[in-house]
């Protein structure tokens, strides 16, 4: 029997990247999962065909998570399909890089509204769908403490998520629900090479500062969170988990 048989969990952003590997783990660990997507609709449907051949059970929800209608739609159907809801992994984000004076309002909002707002009001829809406990584990970023140059919005964006984590932890520790968040450093995904990093000179600098020296793969980080949602981390919570080969 698996770490997480009977459970139900929604993963945002979980088509593609460090989102469908954390939801392929919680399967295969017996939950039940949601597979939850902006606009990828064929790479979620992958993840899902790729969980029920390995026996386990998903469905792909489609909700923009910075967006509170879609938010209730995404929670109401997950009720619906499988009538419970255990586990939310706040997965869904944008990262852009842009120096200061590149900044613009658009890219501030883009970021917080999904970074931040977006994880904010899933938590709060979850709250009213979990039924005895229930586990929050919030993916930010490195960045958030590496604040490397030219990221400044994004950086505080994850700040923000790590502050989120440690409060929410604190607010609904008497309700018996679990706060916790990981921090992975650079890691091997699409979106990595959509934006022309895998060859450049900031992978081999990371690189050079990793005492692991390697980025890392979304199988590395994957695991954590199933750790987090099982019944092993029953005393963790308001924590912050750096999964970055070393790197501080």
């Amino acid at each position: 029997m698996g770490k997480l048989e009977g459970k139900v969990a929604i993963v945002t952003g979980a088509s593609k990247g460090i989102g469908a590997s954390i939801a392929k783990h919680l399967a295969a660990e017996g939950a039940a999962v949601v597979v939850n997507y902006a606009s990828s609709k064929d790479a979620a449907n992958r993840v899902v065909g790729e969980i029920a051949r390995k026996g386990g059970r998903a469905v792909a929800v489609q909700a923009d998570v910075a967006k509170q209608v879609e938010i209730e739609r995404l929670f109401a159907e997950t009720k619906q399909v499988f009538g419970r809801l255990d586990i939310l992994v706040n997965n869904a984000g944008m990262y852009e890089f842009h120096p200061l004076e590149e900044v613009t309002e658009e890219n501030f909002h883009r970021h917080f509204n999904l970074n931040v707002l977006g994880l904010i009001l899933a938590s709060k829809e979850a709250v009213k769908y979990f039924e005895a406990d229930g586990s929050i584990v919030n993916v930010s970023s490195i960045d958030s403490s590496l604040t490397p140059a030219n990221s400044v919005v994004y950086s505080a964006s994850e700040a923000a998520v790590d502050a989120v984590t440690r409060v929410l932890a604190k607010e609904l520790g008497p309700r018996k629900i679990r706060v916790n968040a990981i921090n992975p450093g650079m890691i091997e995904t699409e979106g990595l090479h959509d934006a022309g990093l895998p060859d450049s000179d900031f992978r081999k600098q990371i690189e050079a500062q990793t005492p692991l020296g390697r980025i890392g793969q979304v199988g590395d980080v994957a695991p954590a969170a199933v750790f987090f949602a099982s019944d092993e981390a029953a005393y963790i919570s308001g924590e912050t988990l750096l999964i970055t080969g070393g790197l501080r």
